[in-house]
């Protein structure tokens, strides 16, 4: 019997998926990767300090790929004193969740003299980064971007045009070592890491030499030059633009240049202007500016710290037209919004949906929604941060390790709480019981299913403090589904959520005393970090883990073994 009109059409499908699936595994290349990780004496704000590179460099060589390529790194870990992990921040790792690069989570961190492979596929066109995974190691500079072309002829080709494009990483910078800082945040009391020395663009800045230690600072090393985009006039091009700071909330400006944002964290965005872009850590976007001011002269690339009061100079590059000459703008640098203008960074969010023509809908309900309070509170006098009043630990073993070989003593299986008094609790109130408990518990998903998550961010031991918390998601983007200023009411909220067009993402922020909602489908095998990506915050406790079918990930890799109960395995 002939088949029905359906089930030709699904068969029709099928084989067009199925074409195309080898039409793109023909295209795709697998590109190799040599890095060597050593400390090297580094300038990049013209002070001369240890930094971790990559084959000498830091910021670490741009990945470039397109879409459905493979990527292997061969990481060689010559650190001597220091083990090492590298996460792959954006990319998903679907049926390779070993390779996401996160040390007590997915992996042993790498050893000094050991080497470690990671290979994994580029599925997504968009802008990413990578960077360090263990302690506070990538504050030192072990980070990059990544790079993925959209593949030709596929379903996710740019709805933008353009003539060029310039990669920005931004960062922030101390003199002072990972080792002093971590140090300092265990200590009692507390010896915070302080507002960074300097802020960095493709890893330049420009710090004041006569405030140096003497011998340490040199202000004419081409190191710390001011970088410079060279754009042409009556051209268009895009900025693919990365966050890497440890701790800053950051204000992008081209001076004269309005930036229309079309992509963020590798989705693309319905097209909205900004005179100056509210980047958080963790985040990426895209935007692009048209070169038509005066080709006389040159223009200034700036960032500021926004969200902290901010104890650091503006962070300065140069947007060249061609023929100008090489000098210097004749303005001073902006100094973007105000540091405390939260509603202009929380219109932005609200501002940043999916491109009418690449909208991916929501599942329409939730089967399970985890409430997350996030506060500041003390252990045993230390100051830690903590959700649903549980400071988060990682465990010795690597949970994807622990669960899939059925260690079920290498972390406690009492699960966090996944709610808190969301009706009664006051956020503008200093913590009521600012003693909190700290596990390495996680949370288990079902596999397959709806996850609505909500972020509450609440007053800080000190009155009348709240700090932006910018949340990073591995192994998944999330739909962002609403944000609020205010308490987050369960009975209320979730009607005026946007499922007509939420954008994907996969670091989010949530505002001083705010809420943000986001949903995504456990659809990922394997064990998957959630956590805020300030280096400080996520290093005092402020995080969480998810796991979803871990019975459905392949043999696990010995190379990924060898430290807790793994030791015996490697």
């Amino acid at each position: 019997m002939a088949a029905s009109l359906p089930e030709a059409g699904r068969r029709l499908l099928c084989c067009l998926f199925l074409c195309f699936s080898l039409s793109a595994a023909a295209r795709a290349a697998t590109l190799h990767h040599e890095w060597e990780i050593s400390y090297q004496f580094k300038s990049p704000d013209c002070v001369r300090k240890l930094a971790v590179t990559i084959n000498g460099q830091t910021p670490g060589p741009t990945i470039r790929a397109t879409q459905g390529d493979t990527v292997v790194v061969r990481v060689s870990n010559s650190l001597l004193t220091e083990n090492v992990a590298i996460h792959w921040h954006g990319i998903r790792q679907i049926g390779t969740p070993w390779a996401d690069g996160t040390e007590g989570v997915t992996q042993c961190p790498i050893l000094p003299g050991d080497v470690f492979t990671y290979a994994f596929v580029v599925d997504r066109p968009g802008t990413y980064m990578y960077h360090a995974h263990y302690g506070m190691q990538r504050s030192a500079g072990l980070n990059g971007m990544i790079v993925v072309a959209a593949a030709p002829g596929g379903r996710d080709a740019e709805p933008f045009a353009y003539d060029g494009e310039h990669d920005v990483l931004l960062n922030d910078w101390w003199h002072n070592s990972t080792y002093e800082q971590a140090t300092g945040l265990a200590s009692v009391p507390i010896r915070w890491v302080g507002e960074p020395h300097s802020l960095l663009i493709n890893g330049r800045g420009r710090f004041n030499c006569s405030a140096a230690v003497a011998g340490t600072c040199d202000a004419t090393l081409p190191e710390c030059a001011a970088p410079v985009f060279d754009v042409v006039p009556g051209k268009t091009y895009r900025f693919r633009i990365a966050s890497l700071t440890s701790l800053s909330a950051l204000n992008f400006e081209i001076e004269g240049h309005p930036m229309t944002v079309v992509e963020a964290d590798g989705h693309y965005v319905k097209p909205f202007v900004v005179d100056s872009l509210s980047i958080y850590s963790g985040e990426t976007y895209s935007v692009l500016i048209k070169a038509y001011q005066d080709p006389t002269r040159n223009y200034w690339v700036a960032s500021n710290v926004v969200s902290r009061q901010p104890g650091t100079p503006t962070g300065t590059a140069v947007l060249s037209y061609l023929g100008a000459p090489r000098s210097p703008p004749p303005t001073p640098p902006p100094t973007g919004r105000a540091w405390n203008d939260t509603m202009y960074r929380f219109q932005q969010s609200v501002a940043t949906v999916a491109h009418p023509a690449h909208v991916e809908a929501p599942p329409p309900r939730a089967d399970r929604t985890i409430l997350l309070l996030n506060t500041q509170n003390k252990i045993d006098g230390r100051i830690r941060w903590a959700l649903n009043n549980v400071s988060f630990r990682l465990p010795h073993t690597p949970y994807l390790v622990a669960i899939k070989r059925g260690l079920l003593g290498a972390f406690d299986q009492r699960p966090p709480p996944e709610k808190y008094s969301h009706q009664t609790y006051d956020i503008y109130a200093k913590p009521p019981n600012p003693n909190a408990t700290s596990s390495d518990g996680l949370y288990r998903l079902r596999f397959g299913s709806v996850v609505d998550v909500v972020l509450q961010n609440t007053n800080m031991l000190d009155a009348n403090k709240s700090e932006t918390h910018p949340w990073h998601l591995h192994g998944h983007d999330f739909w962002v589904l609403g944000y609020g200023i205010g308490r987050f009411d369960l009975a209320v909220h979730p009607a005026s959520y946007n499922l007509r067009d939420p954008i994907l993402k996969n670091t989010v922020a949530v505002h001083p005393y705010g809420w943000t909602a986001l949903r995504f489908k456990a659809d990922n095998p394997g064990v998957w970090a959630f956590h805020c990506h300030i280096e400080a915050h996520f290093f005092m406790g402020m995080g969480v883990v998810f796991e979803e079918g871990i019975e459905r990930v392949a043999e696990l890799p010995p190379e990924i073994m060898g430290c807790g109960k793994t030791k015996a395995g490697h």
